[in-house]
């Protein structure tokens, strides 16, 4: 008898979805999110890896699926810095209200602010892929002077908005509109952005003696 291997969906798992979910929580939870691969991941599900980028496109997609984020900040991060630098601090704070203001994709994303707040190890998790997939695409955006603290600075106040609005429904701001919100604080986001290096080099006195 003639046996052959097969690649792609194991024979006989008809769940090879969930089990590839379920094997990336797993090793996400347990050594990172930079430390794991698709192709580790693959090699322990017992699928070929073409079938997970098949079932979740990419790490930041099957990363989303596996914490069950409908949306994945990572991927709405990157299309919201297509758009005009100028209008960036808007376009943020309402593609932000628009996934959390959202039936499906917000009990997720609060469950795992809830989560994060609960687990060290889940908190550990999120605060990488923050870093990672967040704060450094941002920086890499952004260039200039001191281009991670600006955009540490601009992720700190968005995690403040969503705490506030969300895990804690803060009033007014738990019932305020998209419009109001960012009325209020796109400002104060622009300001975190700037780049203010050559403002403070035009201050400073030219003769130090």
């Amino acid at each position: 008898m003639n046996k052959t291997s097969r690649r792609g969906r194991r024979p006989g798992s008809p769940n090879t979805h969930d089990v590839i979910l379920e094997t990336a929580r797993r090793r996400f939870l347990a050594e990172g999110y930079h430390a794991v691969t698709l192709r580790s991941i693959a090699a322990e599900a017992g699928v070929d890896l073409a079938l997970i980028s098949y079932f979740f496109g990419s790490k930041k997609g099957l990363f989303g699926a596996a914490l069950a984020l409908a949306v994945n900040p990572a991927e709405v991060v990157a299309q919201v810095l297509e758009g005009d630098p100028k209008t960036l601090s808007q376009r943020a704070l309402r593609a932000m209200l628009s996934v959390w203001d959202d039936p499906q994709s917000g009990p997720a994303l609060l469950a795992m602010v809830r989560n994060a707040a609960q687990d060290e190890m889940f908190a550990e998790l999120v605060k990488e892929v923050l870093e990672r997939e967040i704060v450094d695409r941002i920086a890499a955006w952004l260039g200039g002077s001191h281009p991670r603290r600006r955009a540490a600075a601009f992720t700190a106040q968005m995690a403040g908005l969503m705490t506030a609005r969300y895990l804690l429904r803060l009033e007014p701001m738990a019932s305020m509109t998209p419009d109001e919100i960012v009325r209020h604080l796109a400002p104060s986001l622009r300001v975190a952005l700037q780049d203010t290096s050559h403002a403070n080099h035009r201050r400073a006195p030219r003769d130090q003696r």
